[in-house]
């Protein structure tokens, strides 16, 4: 038989059961624990959605990598390659790669009878994959690219509809600084609104002939490929096989390719995202220590509260670790406790977040309307477990003394 744990058993029935001096303090212990984990649980969950919606965004609107050309800038003005690369149909047989379609871009300027915006008109293919921008949309629909005939229908961001007054079935005229200088009309198929505010305000989706006869491309020619991928976190190792499938071209007949992830082409956006698990590492950290500094005051007053059953059990032989275990025994089962209430906290305010959206957050400066969540059982278990193995170790030390005391005084203690 377990002596020690059938010892904590007796004492936490008793507890229950009847009144003690330490019972207000393993209460407050106890709700210590469970809103520390509850914080940890959310802070968590809202992070990782968080980084999880900026990210689409992003994706959304650059693919995950790109292949250029190498003596591309990063304006939006950009030197063409031939769409024919023999290395696209090894692209896509890389396992990972979930997409890969052309684009096109050049700058260009909206102008209404009473406003003018400057803007980035995209241009697409028939391979584009409209899933993302169609669960954006607000309005109107997507336009169908067929590659045998141009279509002058486009997509506009909500913001750049606010701006110049526009809807959708409005015929707009789009300037470009060029030489000749020239201008298309364009018509507004839908409307769409991601709250990224630095790319909604920027840009217009449009089919890519119109940009390849704007700049005077052949059929053949476009700014650069877009690659999706199924897994963000292997970004890096995705890049470095499409880098493998392009090889290096240094041969005067072969184009020159740049391959860039969408980490590098917006660092700051992602510097940003990887500077905010600072900030969970922190609340995770100052959570664990109230809550750990809670239990080692519950423990103490347990252990001063039981000093004469602490002499009597040590006058009968029992050992310093088996009593020791006895109390830990009890520190585990009100850890156990918080743990439990925490859970429920944590995940019923995340889930009722999930489904209601009620904290409601300002576009302009979080990019999402809704406090976002992201519900990961493997993040809840680990939570649950590293809150029980550091508040147990932190539980070693005021264990310790139980070594302290002495079977004649601790008799004699009242």
């Amino acid at each position: 038989m377990n002596l020690p744990y059938f010892i904590a058993q007796r004492l936490i029935k008793g507890r229950r059961e009847g009144t003690s001096f330490s019972r207000p303090i393993n209460i407050i212990a106890v709700i210590g624990i469970s809103l520390g984990l509850a914080v940890m649980i959310l802070a968590v969950a809202i992070l990782t959605g968080f980084k999880e919606q900026i990210r689409e965004k992003v994706v959304g609107f650059g693919s995950n990598i790109q292949i250029v050309k190498n003596d591309s800038n990063y304006s939006f003005e950009t030197v063409p390659i031939s769409e024919g690369q023999d290395f696209i149909p090894k692209i896509k047989n890389i396992p990972g790669i979930k997409h890969v379609q052309v684009f096109a871009t050049k700058a260009g300027i909206i102008k209404t009878a009473e406003e003018i915006q400057g803007v980035v008109l995209k241009g697409i293919g028939s391979d584009f994959d409209w899933d993302y921008f169609s669960s954006c949309l607000v309005d109107g629909k997507i336009f169908t690219v067929n590659d045998s005939v141009r279509t002058n229908m486009v997509i506009i961001s909500k913001k750049i509809s606010d701006m110049l007054r526009l809807k959708t079935g409005d015929t707009f005229a789009m300037y470009f600084v060029q030489d000749p200088p020239r201008q298309r009309p364009f018509t507004i198929s839908g409307i769409y609104e991601t709250s990224l505010e630095e790319f909604d305000k920027m840009f217009v989706f449009c089919d890519i002939g119109h940009i390849k006869r704007l700049n005077g491309w052949k059929d053949d020619q476009i700014s650069g490929f877009e690659i999706f991928i199924d897994d963000f976190d292997r970004l890096e190792e995705m890049c470095t096989k499409v880098k493998d499938a392009v090889g290096y071209r240094i041969s005067e007949d072969e184009e020159n390719l740049k391959i860039i992830s969408i980490r590098k082409k917006y660092p700051q956006i992602f510097d940003w995202l990887d500077f905010m698990d600072v900030n969970v590492l922190i609340i995770i950290l100052l959570m664990l220590i109230v809550a750990g500094f809670n239990m080692i005051s519950g423990l103490l007053i347990l252990i001063l509260e039981k000093t004469n059953m602490i002499g009597v059990l040590k006058a009968l032989g029992s050992d310093d670790n088996t009593i020791r275990k006895i109390f830990l025994y009890q520190g585990a089962y009100l850890i156990g406790k918080g743990l439990l209430w925490g859970n429920i906290i944590g995940i019923g305010l995340a889930l009722l977040q999930l489904k209601t959206g009620i904290v409601t957050l300002d576009p302009s400066s979080y990019f999402i309307k809704t406090a976002p969540v992201n519900l990961n059982l493997i993040h809840v278990i680990l939570l649950n477990a590293g809150t029980m193995a550091v508040i147990l170790i932190m539980l070693l030390v005021p264990s310790n003394l139980i070594s302290r005391i002495t079977p004649v005084k601790a008799i004699r203690y009242d």
